[in-house]
């Protein structure tokens, strides 16, 4: 695998307090998973690893007003936001986790569905960065991952999905979304991006 970090972004994908911490909304759904495959600290490094070689790092973030007035319920999933009351701005568990606080540089996109590209400007800000390739770590890797991951490919993305730094509700879940992406993305590790990154810069 070939990674320019000059147009690589590295995706991070909702890691904030309500879906990935011990008392957000969420907590029941993936802490465990997030806990127990150590991501938080995985992508922590790996973003680092992306600022040295001279990439870039994207957050995507979902808020929604404080009165849900920009939510529309068509899944069960927002459904459940709208009943927990989750994710709104201004709340401190829908920042960024502190392990992983976006530096200045880093990019920060909010949208408002599970997947990060709609309505959300995130397209036109990767490239206008010169971003071709997208390699993706965060939660869940069966909802937001894919989602975004699946619209990344049909744009014309090249699309990684660093799998060890990914986590969903269930090690089932996780391995059966990783399975269903083979054929639309690049499966691949943190090690395997980290060289393909630091290769690259090397020979540039």
């Amino acid at each position: 695998m070939e990674l320019d970090p000059r147009t690589t972004a590295l995706m991070v994908i909702h890691c904030q307090g309500d879906v990935v911490g011990p008392d957000g909304a969420f907590a029941d759904f993936f802490y465990q998973q997030v806990v127990e495959r150590d991501v938080i600290a995985k992508i922590a490094t790996l973003a680092d690893t992306f600022r040295n070689a001279g990439g870039t790092v994207v957050y995507t973030r979902v808020a929604w007003k404080p009165d849900f007035s920009d939510l529309e319920v068509n899944s069960p999933i927002l459904g459940i936001v709208q009943q927990s009351g989750c994710l709104t701005d201004g709340n401190p568990l829908t920042a960024i986790v502190e392990p992983l606080t976006p530096h200045d540089d880093d990019v920060v996109i909010d949208h408002q569905r599970v997947g990060g590209f709609a309505g959300s400007g995130l397209d036109d800000a990767l490239r206008s960065k010169g971003i071709t390739s997208l390699a993706f770590a965060g939660v869940a890797t069966n909802f937001s991952v894919e989602g975004t991951a699946r619209v990344a490919s049909d744009l014309g993305y090249h699309t990684v999905i660093v799998a060890d730094a990914c986590a969903a509700a269930t090690p089932a879940a996780h391995e059966a979304s990783i399975e269903s992406l083979g054929l639309l993305a690049d499966i691949s590790t943190i090690d395997d991006v980290t060289r393909a990154l630091t290769a690259t810069s090397v020979t540039t």
